[in-house]
């Protein structure tokens, strides 16, 4: 057994002898989702802001790397940040508990329909807050009979749907479930940016590195549509320096006319992109907050999250969102690919058609959105 372990009983008890102040008050939400799942939540977020009580403070537990995104909260939330890489280091982990605790939450409400036993589900235990909500949590062949024993944690669950659910539906279901009413799923958006970066000139952003390199487009793919853009047009390649250490193919597009690179801070890259003409990009972070600033998005995606992320549910879809996959039998499949690479891509990001994406990126032009 993992040290983690034998440790939680000991600080549960130890967190319950220490006496906290005043009465139970704030709302925590816990969601330990990536960058990308903490855009979505923000765009419905204001459904569970109803939960909180008059002058109540509203906190949101984003993992560390995640909480880059948490400028996209709405205003007067609070963004906590925890590194679930240390949770397993007894001095990091008996640390976040205690203050964890010591918040005295009147109501936790764990957002995640994919959750750990020793990770998020134990911080909602550390909390020991009057009241915990959840849904479901995802069918787990590895953690199942954990995630049912802790059903204990919550004082109601939800359940929200079929696996294979677009995440803001299946959010905005809980959302109702939890306040008592019912509305249509929002319509993906973050309308409170104003902030726009100046550009002086049409300028296109570029966004071709994931994570899962096996999601990326080829360079000979972005050239083209660089090659397709109107004369006098500026494309930035957004990225961390190091994406182009790891990918040293994207570098020649450097050396096409009028391309530079663009390392800034998502914080940064929301107002650049709130003034880019159109953003190209794979199914990334990048992707999810261009198309909730509003700027008309191109999303070269693979079919591995079709049904749950990308393309979204139609009625949540902006007019700005544009996405292209190549439909296949096995797509859906959560990145659990089972053919091998080709050309060191998902056949179905290879299977991706040029002409497709220029006439794309054409008609994105041609219309504005």
């Amino acid at each position: 057994m993992r040290a983690h372990r034998l440790l939680d009983p000991l600080l549960k008890l130890e967190l319950s002898l220490k006496r906290r102040r005043g009465k139970a008050s704030g709302v925590l939400l816990i969601s330990a989702g990536g960058l990308g799942d903490t855009v979505l939540l923000a765009v419905v977020l204001p459904r569970f802001l109803a939960l909180a009580q008059p002058d109540e403070p509203v906190t949101v537990l984003l993992r560390s790397d995640a909480a880059r995104m948490g400028f996209v909260m709405p205003p007067g939330v609070k963004v906590k940040s925890v590194d679930f890489t240390r949770l397993r280091d007894l001095a990091y982990r008996r640390r976040i508990f205690g203050e964890l605790h010591g918040a005295h939450y009147r109501l936790v409400i764990h957002t995640d329909y994919l959750r750990h036993p020793d990770l998020d589900e134990a911080l909602v235990e550390a909390c020991a807050a009057g009241e915990a909500v959840a849904m479901e949590p995802r069918p787990s062949d590895k953690h199942g009979e954990r995630l049912a024993a802790n059903r204990r944690l919550y004082s109601r669950l939800f359940d929200s749907g079929p696996p294979k659910t677009d995440k803001v539906v299946r959010w905005s279901a809980f959302a109702d479930f939890l306040t008592g009413t019912h509305s249509d799923p929002p319509v993906v958006h973050l309308g409170q940016f104003v902030q726009r970066e100046l550009l002086p000139a049409a300028t296109v952003l570029f966004q071709p590195f994931s994570a899962v390199k096996a999601k990326q487009s080829p360079p000979e793919v972005w050239k083209l549509i660089a090659a397709r853009l109107p004369q006098g047009w500026h494309v930035r390649l957004a990225g961390h320096p190091s994406d182009l250490d790891k990918n040293p193919e994207f570098k020649a597009l450097l050396d096409l006319p009028n391309v530079s690179f663009e390392g800034a801070p998502f914080d940064r890259l929301a107002a650049l992109i709130r003034g880019c003409r159109m953003v190209v990009s794979v199914d990334t972070a990048c992707m999810h907050l261009a198309v909730a600033l509003g700027t008309p998005t191109l999303c070269l995606a693979s079919a591995a999250y079709v049904g749950e992320i990308v393309p979204y549910a139609a009625q949540v879809t902006p007019a700005n969102m544009h996405v292209l996959y190549a439909p296949v039998e096995c797509q859906g499949c959560l990145g659990n690919c089972s053919f091998p690479l080709e050309d060191g891509m998902y056949p179905c990001v290879a299977a991706l058609d040029p002409d497709a994406v220029l006439g794309a990126v054409d008609d994105i032009i041609a219309r504005g959105c």
